[in-house]
Order: structure tokens, then C-alpha cells, then sequence
């Protein structure tokens, strides 16, 4: 099916200008210069495409990101695996992740940083493609930041996940693979937004996003309050993490905990989840 491929050199950012159109008339001998662009056969440093009539629609049918059984009938399926969430609370705002990165039952990585670091105020969390959420999100950073320098103040929470769901919204259907939070403390206070890949933009007070998540949404329905306190908060961060890693095999690492208040947010502590499987067995031995 790929053999011999074809494939679109270095300038395919390119099809569509006035470059392309001139350079597609020199290779035709100074012809029409429309029509799609010349394709070359095993180019060294070319982006390789499916030798088939229709390549958009082949990789769209065989290569898509989809959740649950969505991708049961594609030649490859999209394999990802995490655990994310976060919560609001009296005091600010709660940010726990493990730190796995898998491709279906292997093991990629095991010192992930999934959360990301948007402003010393704003915070965004990655679950699904790696990679897609990584560059949408220090996209994200640069528009908050061209925001704050427009406009002489920091961007809302509310408009900076906005943005991404705009983002997101328009690059429907390229198969991106995201399911983030953006959170953050601003003028109406602590703020907690969900942002996916198709646009979709929620508000609540507590989200879950990966294959843990129905483990840690277990523990955060029982245990949730408004009113805990601090130690409580960080407690409950932690154990949703545990938990969701202990009965997920695609979720694991270490739990990188943040704590979001007015004054920004800080990295309460990145604990082995090992470290805490041990912690808590003693603790329920001794009760």
C-alpha cells in the first residue's frame, strides 16, 4: 500500500502561493501552473504519503484518533494512555498527574511532564497525543502572553481557554488527539475549564481526563468538599492519582502535584507512585 510512496518535499507550507504556483510552472515547462503539485518518489527528507488516489480520506478512515471503539474497523489504531485531573476547592485550586507516557501496553516513558507551565498564573494539563497537546498549549503561552502585552493585563482563564477551544475548533478533523484542562487563578478567582480536540470547552468544579480517569473520579466523587482544607486538598490530589495508577496499567510513574492560589501556582511535590503504594498499605495495616 505504501511501496513506492509518494511524497510532498520540504515546501508543502508553501502549496497554494505564489511560490508554488511558479514553481509548478517551471516544472511544467511554463505551463498552467494549476493543479496540485508535483509528487517525487522517495524524496530524502519528504513527507511521506499513502500511494493510493485519495490520501487525505485513506490516513482520515485508517489513521484517526477516536475514543473507545471508535477506531476498531482502522489498518492502525491511535494507542495512549494517562491520567490527569484536577479540582477547585475553597483554597484555591488542586493540579495531580502521573507522569507515564504509553503506546498501548509498552511503556514509552515514565517521567512525563504533563502538566504545563502556561504563565506563573495559568496551567494547562496533557492527555492524548503527547505532542499535539505540548504544542497547542505553548501555542496557548504565546497568544496569553501577546494578550498581556496588548492589552497592559493578564489574560482571564476564562478567555485563555477560549482561545485553545477556538484553536481547537478550527483544526477539526486533522485527526489531533487532546484532552486538557486549563486552570487558573484570575480577577474572578480560581477558574477550571476542560478543552478537547474537537472543541468542546466545559466549566466545572472537578475534571478527569485518561484511561485512569474512572478511578480517580471514584475517589473525587466520595471524597470531594468544597471547604477542605489545604492538607486535605493535597491529600485527595494524590490519593486519585494513586488509585487511578494502581488499577490502570497505562497510568504509573510519579504524581507531580500543583497548588494553585492568587498569588500563582506552585509544585507541591513529584512522588514515585511506588513510594506511596507502600504509605498507604502501612496505613491500612495499622488501621
Amino acid at each position: 500500500m505504501f511501496g513506492p510512496s509518494a511524497s510532498i518535499g520540504n515546501d508543502i507550507l508553501d502549496i497554494g502561493s505564489r511560490k508554488a504556483e511558479s514553481r509548478n510552472r517551471r516544472q511544467r515547462g511554463g505551463g498552467s501552473a494549476m493543479g496540485p503539485p508535483a509528487l517525487t518518489l522517495g524524496e530524502p527528507g519528504a513527507f511521506e504519503i499513502p500511494n493510493v488516489s485519495n490520501p487525505a480520506e485513506y490516513c482520515s478512515n485508517n489513521f484517526a484518533s477516536a475514543c473507545g471503539a471508535g477506531d476498531s474497523n482502522q489498518e492502525v489504531k491511535f494507542a495512549k494512555g494517562t491520567t490527569t485531573l484536577a479540582f477547585k476547592f475553597n483554597d484555591g485550586i488542586i493540579v495531580s498527574v502521573d507522569s507515564r507516557s504509553t503506546m498501548g501496553a509498552y511503556i514509552a516513558s515514565g517521567t512525563v511532564k504533563k502538566v504545563i507551565e502556561i504563565n506563573p498564573f495559568l496551567l494547562g494539563t496533557m492527555a492524548g497525543g503527547a505532542a499535539d497537546c505540548s504544542f497547542w498549549e505553548r501555542n496557548l503561552g504565546v497568544q496569553c502572553r501577546m494578550y498581556e502585552l496588548r492589552n497592559g493585563r493578564r489574560i482571564s482563564v476564562a478567555a485563555a481557554s477560549k482561545l485553545l477551544a477556538n484553536t481547537m475548533n478550527s483544526y477539526r478533523g486533522y485527526g489531533l488527539s487532546m484532552g486538557t484542562m486549563i486552570t487558573g487563578w484570575d480577577e474572578t478567582g480560581p477558574q477550571l475549564y476542560y478543552v478537547d480536540n474537537d472543541g468542546t470547552r466545559l466549566k466545572g468544579k472537578y475534571f478527569s481526563v485518561g484511561s485512569g480517569s474512572t478511578y480517580a473520579y471514584g475517589v473525587l466523587d466520595s471524597f470531594y468538599r468544597d471547604d477542605l482544607t489545604v492538607e486535605e486538598a493535597i491529600d485527595l490530589g494524590r490519593r486519585a492519582i494513586y488509585h487511578a495508577t494502581h488499577r490502570d496499567a497505562y497510568s504509573g510513574g510519579i504524581n507531580n502535584l500543583y497548588h494553585v492560589t492568587k498569588e500563582g501556582w506552585t509544585k507541591i511535590h513529584a512522588i514515585d507512585v511506588n513510594d506511596m503504594h507502600y504509605e498507604f498499605e502501612e496505613e491500612k495495616m495499622s488501621s
